[in-house]
């Protein structure tokens, strides 16, 4: 059976500052790469067909430790922009605790987790489905219908933007889901009724 393997980005330095990071190319930290090596070790028995990042440094790297880890330095990976994070506008770069005192805490909130709310000049998490889930759809899995084995190394809100569309997650529950760096989340495919199931639930 096809399978499918999403992971976050290890920790980066905007993660360990508590910045808000977007499309910031902010770099892995030690921890960062020490999550990212751990999640090469629990897939080191998994051969993946093909590979697929954002074009955000961290992910790229965080994709490339994993596969030293897992010995497929060699493989196939395609990398997007539709990966990318969710754009956090004006407020990337700024501290999340400052952004409370000069917004306040429960718009601050709003933004960070609402589905339609969006950030000064940023997306909203219904953008970020809007572009992650059509790239999925027309360039990931037709690799999974092929019988494939693919790994996604993205970002927090892309890979929530997708576990929308693989877990049919509704937009009022998908603000509770939260996703750790450099943890790997597996699923089997099955073709014949196109659905996913989450492996080791």
């Amino acid at each position: 059976m096809p399978l499918l393997v999403l992971v976050r980005h290890g920790q980066s330095q905007f993660n360990l500052e508590n910045r808000f990071t977007g499309n910031v190319d902010t770099p892995l930290t030690d921890l960062g790469r020490h999550e990212a090596r751990e999640a090469g070790t629990l897939l080191k028995n998994d051969r993946f067909t093909i590979g697929f990042t954002s074009v955000l440094q961290r992910a790229i790297d965080t994709m490339t430790i994993i596969l030293h880890e897992t010995g497929q330095t060699e493989l196939p990976v395609e990398r997007s922009a539709a990966l990318n994070e969710r754009m956090y506008g004006d407020l990337q770069g700024t501290n999340k605790a400052e952004a409370e005192e000069r917004f306040g805490a429960e718009q601050v909130f709003r933004w960070r987790r609402s589905y339609d709310e969006r950030p000064p000049n940023g997306e909203s998490l219904h953008d970020t489905v809007d572009r992650v889930v059509p790239y999925f759809d027309q360039t990931i899995l037709p690799h999974l219908n092929r019988d494939e084995a693919v790994l996604i190394v993205a970002h927090g809100n892309s890979l929530r933007a997708l576990l929308m569309r693989l877990e049919n997650i509704s937009p009022d529950h998908i603000e509770k889901v939260e996703l750790a760096t450099g943890v790997p989340r597996q699923y089997d495919y099955d073709p014949a009724t196109a659905t996913f199931r989450q492996l080791g639930k």
